[in-house]
């Protein structure tokens, strides 16, 4: 899947101290100079996927090697098993089921390694008559840590693995190139764990955090810094660079918005926040640094609140996408609608992929147009057993002319909410924006929506830029596992939520959707001319969408600088730990921001 990114308004611009600012080395060239200048006898080079490890060593071995060293390069690769191995240890992740997998809650890159080597390459690593410099993931694992002088760790972001992965360019563990009939659920569920608890090591171990998003552009920041910078983070309101993709049912409001992505074709998926987005940081250097967003995560109990952190550890709970849905001229609704799907509970993510969070979900309308619609629930006449059986005989290739038979219509205005609890039959049905809020169900993002039926319409291919693509596959199985058969009735007396204000005063009103008892979180929306008011109360994490007016400012009360800008349809992640701020409307007019955050505390 095309994934686009919009870095318009992305920037989180913090202060630090004057010493770690400038400690911080930009540019491929000095990095590799001061590197070399450290006089360490056994250096190593570790980090994410998708990184050029070779070119970054060799190039300092060059440098070294000029200054009258010699050097022993030794490639990370040589530690693993073979790939045969490594398929049979990922096989209880990958496993058979086609769209998903298990993870691997407790491995670490280490049991994939093979021993002989590990002793081999420590044995070289504490031979001080050279400088021995390893280089790849895995280089500095606590094997080495005895032996190691200066520990690098060279990071990168979800999306440009992604790519690689999709586009068959990514060299997993073992591998100088790129390594063939890679399965996509081998990173997600198993190589993306190990991964993350290295990098949990290396940030109470590494010397100096590597910044490599530009191909030929390093950015060395000293652990010290690196420290201040993320603790500084999580004292801000935090932008994410959202991210669009192109589908079947894209629409167009986005070429209207300004977001300043080229090459988009329709804009089905648009994310704003989520633990799978990137970062830029501003600390005041020569230029911004990028980084995963979920390296905030290494201060979770400031970024989600102390009741999350403990519940679902390293797990960044919320999800904020942007559902296009305008269209210049009316289309059918088999052009304009979501798959018809559903999404898991929390025990059925837990009883069959090994995650910690199901998928609760809610659609905000917040923009409606000409024809605006939400499919929901099933017909109470619907015979659901027929919908069950025309899916299974359709498979996504045969169209269902009667789909509409099925599944409930409902018309949908500006500030609706629609609450969409696990197992519930729904799809976004067009000529709207829909502000869809979700819970988070994986610690890497992976989403947890089991399709049924999608028009059998060619899916999207960006190539050429047609819907020539092929049909999207279903998950006919876990769909009717999960389905609660909800039906219309039911559905306009349970999940059609009006709000209740819950505070007013004469500069501002708070309002809050009604739920039902199995939604964690609470859909608020905080209406103002000039400024707003309100309290994470230390413990809850707000997501905040500007939805109406053009540009806000979010700021403490009792630090006004920590504060940062929002403009329209962008989210801040408003940290648990931020307590009492004002929302400022910098554009004059009404606003109205939509406000997420989980129920407990």
């Amino acid at each position: 899947m095309p994934v686009y990114e919009s870095i318009k308004n992305a920037d989180n611009k913090i202060k630090i101290s004057a010493k770690n600012r400038d400690s911080a080395v930009f540019g491929w060239d000095k990095v590799i100079a001061a590197l070399a200048e450290k006089n360490a006898n056994a250096i190593a080079i570790d980090g994410w996927y998708g990184i050029d490890y070779a070119k970054i060593a060799k190039a300092l071995a060059a440098k070294l090697e000029a200054m009258g060293k010699t050097v022993d390069l030794i490639d990370a690769t040589g530690l693993y098993v073979s790939r045969e191995e490594i398929i049979a240890y990922n096989q209880p992740y990958v496993t058979d089921d086609p769209g998903f997998g298990k993870v691997n809650k407790t491995g670490v890159i280490e049991d994939i390694m093979n021993k002989a080597a590990v002793a081999e390459i420590k044995a070289r690593l504490a031979d001080n008559s050279k400088v021995s410099l390893i280089y790849g993931v895995g280089a500095a694992i606590k094997d080495f840590a005895d032996v190691l002088d200066l520990k690098c760790y060279v990071d990168n972001t979800h999306q440009k693995v992604q790519w690689d992965m999709w586009t068959g360019k990514l060299a997993g563990f073992g591998c100088t190139e790129p390594t063939q009939n890679y399965n996509w659920k081998e990173y997600h569920y198993s190589d993306y764990y190990m991964l993350a608890r290295q990098k949990d090591y290396m940030y109470g171990a590494m010397d100096f955090y590597v910044e490599n998003y530009f191909e030929d552009d390093l950015v060395l920041v000293p652990r010290e810094a690196y420290d201040e910078i993320m603790s500084t983070l999580v004292k801000y309101p935090i932008h994410e660079v959202k991210i669009f993709s192109p589908g079947p049912w894209g629409a167009y409001r986005y070429e209207q918005m300004d977001y300043g992505v080229e090459g988009l074709a329709n804009n089905a998926w648009n994310k704003i926040a989520g633990p799978e987005l990137r970062i830029l940081i501003d600390f005041g250097g020569e230029r911004r640094i990028s980084m995963p967003m979920l390296n905030a995560m290494q201060y979770g109990e400031e970024l989600v609140g102390t009741l999350i952190h403990n519940q679902y550890p390293g797990l960044f709970p919320l999800d904020i996408w942007l559902d296009d849905g305008w269209h210049p001229t009316p289309q059918p609704a088999e052009r304009i609608s979501m798959p018809m799907h559903i999404h898991p509970s929390s025990k059925y993510v837990a009883d069959h992929f090994d995650e910690p969070l199901g998928r609760y979900e809610t659609y905000y309308i917040a923009e409606a147009y000409e024809g605006a619609n939400t499919w929901m629930g099933f017909h109470d006449q619907a015979d659901i057993e027929e919908w069950e059986r025309l899916c299974e005989e359709s498979q996504n290739i045969k169209p269902i002319d009667n789909w509409k038979d099925f599944i409930a219509n409902w018309p949908s205005k500006e500030g609706d909410l629609y609450l969409i609890p696990p197992g519930t039959m729904h799809g976004h049905g067009g000529n709207q924006m829909v502000l869809e809020m979700d819970t988070n169900p994986s610690i890497n993002g992976t989403e947890y929506s089991f399709f049924e039926y999608d028009f059998a319409r060619p899916s999207w291919d960006d190539d050429a830029k047609t819907m020539t693509g092929k049909p999207l596959k279903m998950h006919l199985e876990h769909g009717r596992n999960m389905e609660k058969t909800r039906r219309a009735s039911w559905v306009k007396d349970n999940l059609l939520s009006t709000p209740k204000v819950i505070k007013w005063t004469p500069e501002y009103y708070i309002d809050q959707y009604k739920s039902t008892p199995v939604m964690p979180y609470h859909v608020e929306r905080i209406h103002f001319e000039k400024v707003g008011q309100l309290s994470t109360e230390g413990k809850f994490m707000y997501m905040c969408t500007l939805t109406v007016g053009s540009k806000v400012t979010v700021v403490s009360k009792t630090n006004p600088e920590y504060k940062a800008e929002c403009d329209k349809f962008q989210t801040l992640v408003i940290p648990a730990s931020f307590g009492d701020f004002e929302i400022i409307n910098e554009a004059g007019g009404r606003a109205t921001c939509v406000l997420q955050r989980w129920k407990k505390g």
